[in-house]
C-alpha cells in the first residue's frame, strides 16, 4: 500500500488516481500507524510550508517520516512535499522542516513570474532510475512561488530554467523530491510515477517483503 499523507489541507485525488492507473493500492490518511505500515510515502503538493508542518506535528507524522526515511522506505515528495523535506522556507521561517536534506526553501526572485505556473522543460544532471526513458528537455507542469536550495547539490537530479536554475529533481538514498506535479504532467509525468513504482516493487523485493 502506499499512503498519501493527509495534511487537511486540500483534494488529493489527482495523485492517488494515478496511483491506482500504474495497478497500486492508494491510502489517503493522516494516521500515524497507516502511514507506518505503507510500502511507500507520497508528501503531495497541497497547501503551505507551515500549515502542512503545523498539522504533521499535531497529528503525530512528523516522527513517523523521519523513522521511515533512515529505514530506507522510499519516500515520494511533490511540490510541497519537495519543500517539506527541506530544513527551513522563507514561506514559514518560524517553522522547521522535515530536515531530511539539509538546505532550505526560497521564493522565487522577483526577475521571474510569480507563481511559476504552467509548463517547462526539465534537463537531467545524471541519470537515475527514475529517469529512465524519459528524454532530456521533455515538458512536466509546474505550480509553485518557492524553490529548493540543497547545501550539497550532488542530490540535484534535475533542473529547469526560470530566468534562475531551479533544482526540480532531488534524490538521497531512497527519498526523492519533484517540484512539478507528475500527475498533471501528461506522458512524462506518469512515466516518472511509473518508474517510482517500480523501483518500489524493486525495493520491496530486495528487502524480501
Amino acid at each position: 500500500m502506499i499512503a498519501i499523507v493527509d495534511y487537511g489541507i486540500g483534494n488529493l485525488r489527482s495523485i492517488a488516481k494515478a496511483l491506482e492507473r500504474l495497478g497500486k493500492t492508494v491510502e489517503v490518511t493522516s494516521n500515524p500507524e497507516r502511514l507506518g505500515a505503507a510500502e511507500a510515502i507520497i508528501l503531495p503538493g497541497v497547501g503551505s510550508f507551515g500549515e502542512a508542518m503545523e498539522n504533521m506535528e499535531k497529528g503525530q507524522i512528523v516522527s513517523v517520516l523521519r523513522q521511515m526515511f533512515d529505514d530506507g522506505k522510499p519516500i515520494l515528495g511533490i511540490c510541497l512535499g519537495l519543500q517539506l523535506l527541506f530544513e527551513r522556507s522563507q514561506e514559514a521561517p518560524k517553522k522547521k522542516g522535515l530536515a531530511l536534506i539539509p538546505g532550505e526553501v526560497r521564493k522565487l526572485p522577483p526577475t521571474t513570474k510569480v507563481p511559476h505556473m504552467g509548463w517547462n522543460r526539465i534537463y537531467f544532471k545524471r541519470q537515475a532510475p527514475l529517469t529512465e526513458n524519459i528524454p532530456q528537455g521533455r515538458f512536466f507542469y509546474f505550480a509553485h512561488s518557492f524553490y529548493v536550495l540543497p547545501e550539497d547539490e550532488s542530490c540535484v537530479v534535475g533542473i529547469c530554467n526560470y530566468n534562475v536554475t531551479i533544482p526540480v529533481v532531488v534524490n538521497v538514498g531512497n527519498l526523492w523530491g519533484v517540484q512539478f506535479h507528475p500527475e498533471k504532467s501528461a506522458t512524462w509525468g506518469m512515466k516518472f510515477l511509473e518508474n517510482w513504482v517500480r523501483s518500489i516493487d524493486s525495493n520491496a523485493s530486495y528487502s524480501g517483503n
